[in-house]
């Protein structure tokens, strides 16, 4: 019923199919990789408070989309960006329980993933807050997402990673925001993944519904959502 009610609408590079084609026909727009926290703390099972308590497949076949698409990125040296939630103990998250502690392991990416702490091409950014592009503030002000897109001259981010409902949805709005008032030249448009995102299940917050959720309210923000990411010749 939900699906029906308020219903994806499937951004297709030529025909909305909901397909996304990397390296081919992007008339001349270079893409870039963001991944969302991809870490123990959210993904392993058993790792803490907000990891899985079990196998869990939408989690695990976003892990898998994102060790696939990293490393062709990686192979081809195109631009990655991987944010990591990382904490303070003193400085709490609520409405959250503790997660990502410095130190405890739940704040590094996940075994699958650890090859892209070595990754020439691969920006890493810890965040210690919901939201991506805040957590990519520095000391002085600048913003290391937008650095980054300027730098590489990035004209469409694919953006992968967890929670859909939570942080993929609050760095997907809020770069779009700043897209829109010119904050991250040459930024166009923000591409989410739909089988590459992921978010929990527990009681009063189903896992399916909710990944749904988060991107249709995403798509409402102006991003464009697709169901399958192929690599062109």
């Amino acid at each position: 019923m939900l699906r029906r009610e308020i219903p994806l609408v499937a951004a297709g590079k030529e025909d909305g199919d909901g397909s996304f084609v990397l390296g081919a026909g992007d008339d001349g727009r270079n893409v870039g990789l963001v991944l969302i926290d991809i870490v123990n703390g959210f993904c392993t099972v058993g790792a803490g408070n907000l990891a899985p308590a079990a196998p869990d497949a939408q989690i695990a076949a976003m892990v898998e989309e994102s060790d696939k698409l990293a490393k062709v990125f990686c192979e081809r040296n195109w631009p990655v960006f991987s944010l990591l939630d990382t904490h303070f103990p003193d400085k709490p998250e609520p409405p959250y329980p503790p997660h990502c502690i410095i130190g405890t392991g739940e704040e590094n990416l996940v075994p699958a993933l650890q090859w892209l702490e070595e990754a020439p091409n691969v920006t890493v950014r810890r965040k210690s807050c919901i939201n991506g592009f805040i957590g990519s503030i520095r000391d002085d002000g600048s913003n290391a997402f937008a650095d980054w897109v300027k730098a590489h001259q990035i004209k469409v981010v694919l953006v992968l990673g967890i929670c859909t409902d939570v942080c993929v949805l609050d760095f997907v709005a809020t770069a779009l925001a700043a897209r829109n008032v010119g904050m991250v030249p040459p930024l166009e448009d923000v591409v989410v993944y739909s089988r590459g995102c992921a978010t929990y299940g527990l009681p009063g917050h189903p896992q399916e519904l909710m990944h749904h959720v988060g991107l249709y309210i995403a798509q409402g923000r102006g991003a464009k959502i697709v169901h399958r990411v192929s690599i062109g010749s």
